[in-house]
This record gives structure tokens, sequence and C-alpha cells, in this order.
């Protein structure tokens, strides 16, 4: 059953705050104490500044005496700039055969470096066909080579299990998606500036 309009995600400020009393907070963070509405809207308009409810669900709610506009716009900042620097690890994955010729291997395995370099999670599976299922061991085998060949890069997050056909493993990175991507960045400005640089020559 819908009861009136969307709930509003912004806090209740000025006149559309609607209780008796309030725990009020100033302007520099100081606990004021617990108010009656009109002295803490009264205070506000001293001060020069909106009263915000800051905790709708306290008893009394608390109200604190801020600059709304302000608040705001530094609020979506700080929510971009956290947007901006939110890099979602992303699961690569890498099939194998229990029988993979060498060539392939290290084909492969550039692949998971690459994938670790980058900061990503890489989901490591051995398909196993008719009888190389009766022999579980070579796949265990393969995935701890694996593991052992690239572990500068990354770490076994979790341990080689028989899934069906298929046995799977999960690497993490050492290195977070941020950090991987800012050397990322840091690394193409230094390509951009060697190439500049001979360009001039």
């Amino acid at each position: 059953m819908n009861r009136g309009g969307p709930i509003s995600a912004e806090p209740r400020i000025n006149d559309r705050i609607r209780v008796p009393e309030v725990r009020l907070v100033g302007p520099s963070g100081e606990q004021v104490g617990i108010v009656p509405l009109a002295k803490a809207l009264e205070l506000a308009q001293e001060y020069d500044l909106d009263l915000v409810e800051v905790a709708a669900t306290a008893r009394p709610p608390v109200c604190k005496l801020m600059d709304y506009g302000k608040f705001k716009y530094e609020s979506a900042l700080k929510a971009r700039e956290a947007r901006k620097n939110q890099a979602h690890t992303v699961i690569k994955e890498m099939k194998l055969r229990p029988k993979i010729d060498p060539h392939d291997y290290d084909t492969k395995k550039g692949h998971v470096v690459r994938f670790l370099k980058q900061g990503d999670k890489v989901k490591i599976t051995i398909m196993f066909r008719g009888r190389e299922q009766s022999r579980p061991e070579l796949g265990y085998r393969l995935l701890q080579r694996l593991a052992e060949d690239v572990q500068d890069l990354g770490f076994v997050e979790s341990n080689p299990k028989q899934d069906g056909r298929n046995m799977i493993m999960v690497l993490g990175p050492h290195k977070k998606k941020t950090e991987a991507m800012a050397e990322a960045r840091e690394a193409q400005a230094a390509r951009k500036a060697e190439r500049q640089g001979e360009a001039r020559a």
C-alpha cells in the first residue's frame, strides 16, 4: 500500500521539520542539547544558517545548524570523487585443459599476468574431458604451477575445487584496481612525454 508520494532522500530543513523539540548541534559540531523547535529555528536565523535534520529516527531528531546549500554542494562533490575512485573489480576467466602444451600454457599465463597487473581477479577453469575426469590431480598440479608462476602479482583467493567436469581456482591481485589504474595513467603520461621529447629532437 502506497502511503502518499515517494520518500524523499533529502533531509528536512527549517520549517519542514515538524517535531516539538530537537537535539541541536551547533555550526562547529558542538552539542547544544535538547531545545524546542521554535528556539532552534530562532538560532538558525541568528546565525544566518539552516536548521537541517541529520538523524530523523533519533528521539528527539538530531538537527544541525549549517549552510545547507554549501553542504549539498560539498556532498555532491564528495560523491562524484568517490565514484571516480571506485574501480570495479572485474573477474576475468581463463580456461585451460589438463594436458596443455607448453606454448599454449605460456600464452594463457601471459593473459593471467596482464589481468592481475590491471588489478582484476582471474577465475581459472580446468576443463576435463572423457577419461581426464578420473585424473583430477593433473588439473590440481596445473593450477598450483600457475599460482606459483604468478605469485609476485597475485594470490590464491579460493583454492582449487571440483565443479562437475571442471576444476576452478580464483586468483586475486596483490594490487588494488585503483592503484593499477593510477600506475597505468602514470605510465601512459610518461610514454606521451617520451614521444613528445623524441618529436622535438
